[in-house]
């Protein structure tokens, strides 16, 4: 009897653990259950999507862990030529890189910006992360700091970036993202000098726009959620193409690359971070979250913070929350972005297209 008590007991408990997970699955909108791995683009950026979620399947591996290991996938694989060694070179034909990691339960972040001769620009913000407490080492100097922690300097160019940055020269350097100087940028490789402005002339805000659209870039920024709920997330990228030399993105800039607060959740964006980093999209989307919206909602919000004041900008952003729900929002293009969590046996692409042209009036938000 005492055998059979104990059966029913333990039918019992399995029968309301299972009711448990089953109406808490039912309640948790789109979320593919924990662990979870979700990042900014499809295609090639699905490999670091699997790596890191393959790898939180591991009880050892934390959230932090599959952060670098996705982003190092895609920086090895050099994902659409936008993230790794060889791709978008700057104005001198050098790629150099910038990366950030952030930590959910302490909000600490360590990144790099412009860092040369260094590949692994993820785990050298790692460092900066664990073995500094500052958060962000730039140029030269995140290269001298990567070296002394163990890092390899070799050449980032590759034959392909070489060739393609000697054609641009050869079509005079077009595009770029000079303006205000002599000679004419838009036909001329320079060198430049200033044009003087009058910051008081009602042509003055016309004068600060670009010639033209940006060349497209990409942007890994990736979300992790540990089976304890703990978050991190990552960005790493080459950058703009045909950069001025020094030239730091929106990558490595915490609230802006991505952003992470486990108690809420965490955002990644890719599209014109010259652009983005002025408003801090992804601290914005996920204060949002804590402010109750959804990540649908909380994405194209701050998306349409940029088009009330950039109307033609490049952006996408992926949003989940700490259970898991997730969604994006874009503009000036379709905007995709993959996730993998609970169970799932592959990776999903979700296509975002962008949020309608109506921005509204945000003054009161």
């Amino acid at each position: 009897m005492a055998h059979l008590r104990e059966f029913r007991l333990t039918s019992l408990i399995v029968w309301l653990s299972t009711s448990i997970v089953a109406r808490c699955a039912n309640d948790t909108g789109n979320s593919p259950g924990l662990p979870m791995a979700i990042n900014t683009w499809g295609g090639p950026f699905t490999a670091a999507t699997d790596a890191a979620y393959l790898s939180l399947l591991k009880p050892e591996t934390s959230a932090l862990d599959a952060v670098e290991l996705g982003c190092l996938t895609c920086e090895a694989n050099q994902c659409d030529g936008s993230v790794g060694y060889g791709g978008s070179p700057d104005e001198n034909c050098e790629t150099t890189l910038d990366a950030m990691i952030m930590d959910g339960t302490t909000m600490k972040s360590g990144a790099v910006g412009a860092l040369r001769r260094v590949k692994e620009a993820i785990s050298v913000a790692r460092a900066v992360l664990e073995h500094t407490t500052h958060t962000l080492i730039a140029g030269d100097f995140a290269t001298d700091f990567a070296t002394s922690n163990g890092f390899v300097a070799q050449n980032l160019t590759t034959e392909s970036s070489a060739s393609s940055c000697e054609q641009w020269k050869a079509g005079a350097c077009q595009p770029n993202y000079r303006i205000n100087v002599t000679p004419d940028p838009s036909g001329s490789c320079g060198p430049y000098a200033p044009l003087a402005l009058n910051s008081s002339s009602a042509a003055y805000a016309s004068q600060l726009l670009p010639r033209a659209k940006p060349e497209g870039h990409d942007t890994i920024s990736m979300i992790t959620l540990h089976f304890s709920g703990t978050m991190a997330a990552g960005t790493s990228t080459n950058g703009a193409g045909r950069k001025v030399p020094g030239r730091v993105g929106d990558g490595p800039i915490t609230g802006s690359g991505s952003y992470v607060d486990g108690d809420v959740g965490g955002c990644g964006a890719t599209g014109d971070g010259d652009v983005m980093m002025r408003f801090l999209p992804c601290y914005q989307a996920v204060e949002n979250l804590r402010q109750g919206m959804s990540p649908k909602a909380a994405a194209e919000d701050a998306v349409r913070r940029m088009l009330r004041k950039y109307p033609d900008v490049q952006s996408g952003l992926v949003v989940v929350d700490n259970k898991g729900d997730h969604g994006g929002a874009g503009s000036g293009w379709t905007f995709t972005y993959a996730y993998r969590g609970g169970a799932m046996n592959e990776t999903v692409v979700v296509s975002v297209p962008p949020v309608a042209d109506s921005v509204g009036d945000l003054r009161r938000s």
